[in-house]
């Protein structure tokens, strides 16, 4: 098994989906990011994190980190939420964020904003004021999540 998979396994195991694994360089230090969400629902949404179950987390996948070390060298893993307005980059992060407001943005013709309904496939179906609009993936130049205040 690789080690995304090894994780995704240990996320699912405390009742959380994997959004994403990301290394990023901040300030000269090497982080190794886990972004999590939860696979329950309340009221139509995915319920929140939380801190506790993040720090749970950790505990659970340093060990496997400490078998298999993710990058070369010194970093930092950090596991937490993506947080309520963060970008899609994958069909994954599509299906994981249904119900949810979306922005697309596109280098053809003008963005749109509404509610992701589904994923078929390589389809994005939103709800834009009403009517359905259908989007393949690959003429998304960016998209991401919103919360109207």
């Amino acid at each position: 098994m690789s080690l995304e998979k090894d994780i995704e396994s240990l996320v699912k195991s405390v009742g959380m989906e994997l959004y994403e694994i990301s290394t990023v360089s901040e300030f000269d230090e090497t982080i190794y990011r886990i972004s999590v969400i939860s696979s329950e629902f309340e009221d139509g949404k995915r319920k929140p994190v939380s801190l506790d179950a993040c720090a749970e987390l950790s505990r659970l996948i340093s060990p496997l980190l400490d078998v298999t070390p993710p990058v070369s060298g010194d970093y930092r893993m950090e596991v937490g939420s993506p947080g309520i307005e963060r970008k899609l980059k994958s069909i994954k992060n599509f299906e994981l964020s249904v119900g949810e407001k979306v922005q697309l943005g596109f280098s053809n013709r003008d963005k749109i904003k509404g509610t992701l309904k589904k994923v078929e496939g390589t389809k994005i179906f939103v709800d834009v004021d009403g009517k359905e609009e259908v989007v393949e993936f690959g003429e998304i130049a960016k998209a991401k999540t919103y919360f109207e205040w």
